[in-house]
């Protein structure tokens, strides 16, 4: 069984811009929803994946990703979504020995830049970069799946990392 690890953090400010090692447009959308088990299709670049998402619990859950032909990948964008799909930009930073996945979101999301890191185990350790904010790993609103239903600027809070 494939597990992801990660943790979620907003941004205290653009520090990060300059580490970028590359950047890829992303556009996803979800066939399901569901907290026990979400399904996203995703045309990132010039690749396409299906990824099945299980519950999170903490850190961390299950997942099996696929790839798919990018055609078929805008048809199941176009004709089967639940929820208009997340356009977001991925930035990638590399950070004393981690890479930092920094998506800055658009459209209905726009002004939101959550940064990710994949560890090993809950528990490794990792520096945290100076320009990392508030953590917001396990608050479910930060996660795409929701922000696909309740768009960040529809949130009635500061808007502050």
């Amino acid at each position: 069984m494939g597990t992801e690890i990660e943790r979620k953090f907003l941004l205290q400010h653009e520090g990060w811009r300059q580490h970028v090692k590359s950047t890829t447009h992303m556009i996803q959308g979800y066939l399901s929803v569901n907290p026990e088990a979400t399904v996203r299709i995703r045309i990132a670049g010039d690749s396409a994946f299906l990824t099945l998402k299980g519950k999170r619990t903490h850190f961390s859950a299950a997942e099996f990703e696929y790839p798919v032909p990018v055609e078929d990948a805008r048809e199941i964008l176009k004709h089967m979504c639940v929820c208009e799909p997340i356009e977001k930009r991925r930035h990638i930073v590399e950070h004393r020995g981690h890479m930092w996945e920094i998506d800055e979101f658009l459209g209905a999301n726009v002004g939101l830049y959550i940064a990710e890191i994949e560890l090993e185990s809950a528990d490794t350790p990792f520096d945290r970069p100076e320009w990392l904010g508030k953590e917001v790993s396990l608050d479910q609103r930060y996660s795409n799946s929701s922000l696909v239903q309740t768009p960040y600027i529809t949130w009635e809070i500061d808007h502050e990392g």
